[in-house]
């Protein structure tokens, strides 16, 4: 079972680094640069994460996406609670080729039960290249 959210007052971007973020993530190279409720954001790497063809897998942007949605809803849910994707969706508007592509994630909705969150993820050069929209149960632990 994943650790719970941090107590009130606790910085949450303590929590972010002692938690972790997964394997998956963490082979991914993603790694979150900011932290709490009302933002969260996190880069990657193109290089290692792309298509035969040479560009940012679309998978990849959801994983991002996914990322970031996740654990800025279960900060949103607070420590005796869990937060548990239920929906995820991903339109991609173009293609990272190199670099590092940044995920800025917002909360479109924060509720008892759900959390909707957006995020937006751009290349280099501040282009958007993916929109992504989670949708987060919450239940008790």
């Amino acid at each position: 079972m994943t650790a719970p959210s941090p107590a009130p007052g606790r910085d949450p971007m303590t929590w972010v680094h002692e938690r972790g973020m997964g394997a998956l993530a963490e082979k991914m190279g993603i790694e979150f640069v900011e932290f709490s409720i009302e933002r969260a954001v996190a880069t990657m790497p193109v290089a290692g994460n792309t298509q035969p063809v040479g560009l940012l897998h679309g998978g990849a942007y959801v994983v991002l996406g996914e990322s970031l949605g996740s654990m800025a809803a279960n900060l949103h849910a607070g420590p005796d609670r869990l937060a548990v994707g239920v929906d995820i969706n991903a339109t991609h508007t173009r293609s990272a080729t190199s670099g590092i592509v940044t995920g800025v994630c917002t909360p479109v909705h924060l509720g008892r039960s759900l959390t909707v969150h957006e995020i937006a993820v751009t290349d280099d050069q501040g282009r958007r290249c993916s929109t992504i929209r989670i949708t987060n149960m919450i239940k008790d632990r």
